[in-house]
């Protein structure tokens, strides 16, 4: 049998490059050789974000993403995290079975109370019971689909661990294996995108590069990458160029030859290589642009694919908490 891959999606806003090169294309292609499933985490969102408004538009807006990008509802279950209720149900479940302890050792709150500190603050301002039982909630969402393989990046690591050790807990309670323990998967790819600065690409440095931007704006914003001050004939070095870096995320392999021997040779401008990247990047990046204006447009279809793969989860989600109440006396 395929084993089972499960990714959460934050909605925080219209994806960049970065988070398409590191996360959505990944992710996609491991659904390849796995039973994927894909849920927009909008309650997760409400941590961070308090506007019903901007909500119900990034639950969209991410969710149009995806799809654009090539996410096929038919193939793989696709659904928003607030139609399953039956993940808040083993959150209740699982809150039971987590040592306050585990929670004071995840890094978001350990950030937050450093923060604090650094500032004079009360250790726990601004923290509010969401944030500190964060791990729980995202553990819920994997063990409630018996899921083999999480996806994450190095700041989710530590999260899938912390669902482990929930899930062992429970099992090592009950004598069972109710609770399949699941494995983080790496996305090395991340760390590798870079941003119009040089360093990783990221909203909270501001060096983006918007995923869905026309054509002009991509172009006028690939422009701005940050490059060395070497003259046009001077030969320049690849291997440390956040241009080439970006190029050879979007060229074939052939591309990327004939561009590194215009590198070392000499003779090529900042311009011409930027060019080049624009010319690469655009052109994989224009269907999927089409597609997410048609969708944004249409947000009755969206709902509806939500809908949809609630319908094919939730009897799935049903039959896992039916099996844990009866081992924990409920049922």
């Amino acid at each position: 049998m395929k084993k089972i891959a499960l990714t959460g999606i934050k909605p925080t806003g219209i994806p960049h490059i970065g988070n398409y090169l590191g996360a959505i294309q990944p992710a996609l292609k491991l659904s390849e050789t796995c039973e994927a499933r894909f849920f927009i985490a909008d309650y997760h969102a409400l941590n961070a974000t308090k506007d019903p408004v901007a909500i119900r538009s990034m639950t969209l807006e991410i969710a149009a993403a995806w799809l654009a990008c090539g996410l096929d509802p038919d193939k793989v279950l696709f659904y928003r995290q607030s139609d399953v209720p039956e993940t808040f149900e083993l959150l209740t479940i699982l809150l039971a079975f987590t040592p306050k302890g585990l929670m004071n050792r995840a890094h978001a709150y350990k950030a937050m109370l450093q923060t604090n500190s650094e500032a004079g603050k009360d250790p726990d301002d601004g923290v509010n019971m969401g944030l500190f039982t964060y791990p729980i909630l995202m553990a819920a969402d994997i063990l409630l689909f018996d899921t083999d393989l999480v996806p994450v990046g190095n700041d989710q690591f530590q999260h899938v661990e912390m669902a482990v050790d929930i899930a062992q807990s429970f099992n090592h309670i009950y004598s069972s294996q109710a609770l399949r323990l699941p494995q983080p998967l790496a996305q090395p790819e991340s760390k590798t995108v870079v941003g119009l600065d040089g360093r990783k690409m990221s909203k909270s440095y501001g060096n983006i590069i918007p995923l869905f931007a026309p054509e002009k704006q991509l172009r006028k914003t690939v422009m701005k990458i940050v490059t060395n001050s070497q003259e046009i004939e001077e030969p320049k070095d690849p291997d440390t160029c956040s241009v080439f870096s970006l190029y050879k995320c979007f060229a074939s392999s052939e591309e990327i030859a004939a561009l590194r021997a215009r590198y070392t040779a000499g003779g090529m401008g900042w311009g011409e290589a930027k060019q080049e990247l624009f010319v690469a990047m655009n052109r994989e990046l224009a269907p999927h642009r089409q597609r997410y204006e048609e969708l944004v447009q249409n947000p009755d279809y969206i709902h509806q694919v939500l809908r949809e793969g609630a319908a094919k989860v939730r009897p799935l989600a049903a039959a896992k908490i039916m099996s844990l109440r009866k081992i924990i006396g409920i049922s």
